[in-house]
């Protein structure tokens, strides 16, 4: 997966997300896991707010992840069926790892909730990188569960939003480069 070690540049040139369903074992130890969200906390954060949270969901807690979501797809979606309940499953037990990250913004603060909300997509990047330099791929997933109202209060609070689901293990396969934009497109000199 990662072949030059050597230089910090590199391994972010070379970091790519790993679909969440073709992450196993083995995942990162619980040393591992606490320095991946060591780096992850060393993020830009207008005002020091720390704006987000991390909850670990541990392997042992996977089927109550899968009963909750059910219960909450159903809840939303009385007439769904089979395949859209085992999706809901297999979202729960994907990767050895899963993180759930939350975006916490500071009520009352003088700092815009946009800036704390881009504080914590900074935190989950960072937590991806640290997840690539331990030779791990992560997947960030969002989806239905995100925004559904009972998966986020079995997590967090009402002022609170799941940012994503953070999946983490050994690449199954190679990962594939996706295609990325062209420099010119996206990048230009300001000239007014």
């Amino acid at each position: 997966m990662f072949n030059d070690r050597s230089s910090p540049l590199a391994l972010l040139q070379t970091r790519r997300s790993g679909k969440p369903r073709d992450l196993i074992a083995p995942g990162p130890d619980d040393a591992e896991l606490r320095t991946i969200l060591e780096v992850a906390l060393r993020t830009p954060d207008h005002g020091k707010l720390a704006p987000w949270r991390f909850v670990i969901v541990p392997q042992d807690k996977r089927a109550a992840l899968a009963e909750l979501l059910e219960r909450a797809y159903r809840a939303e979606k009385p007439d769904a069926g089979r395949i859209e309940i085992d999706s809901m499953h297999q979202f729960a037990h994907q990767a050895p790892t899963l993180i759930v990250a939350l975006s916490s913004p500071a009520p009352g603060s003088k700092i815009p909730v946009w800036e704390q909300q881009l504080s914590a997509g900074a935190a989950i990047m960072n937590l991806l990188h640290a997840t690539h330099a331990l030779g791990y791929a992560g997947g960030w997933l969002t989806g239905w569960p995100s925004f559904n109202r009972d998966v986020r209060d079995a997590f967090g609070s009402d002022s609170e939003t799941i940012a994503g689901f953070v999946f983490i293990g050994t690449p199954a396969k190679p990962l594939d480069e996706r295609p990325r934009p062209e420099y010119d497109a996206v990048v230009s000199i300001w000239d007014r």
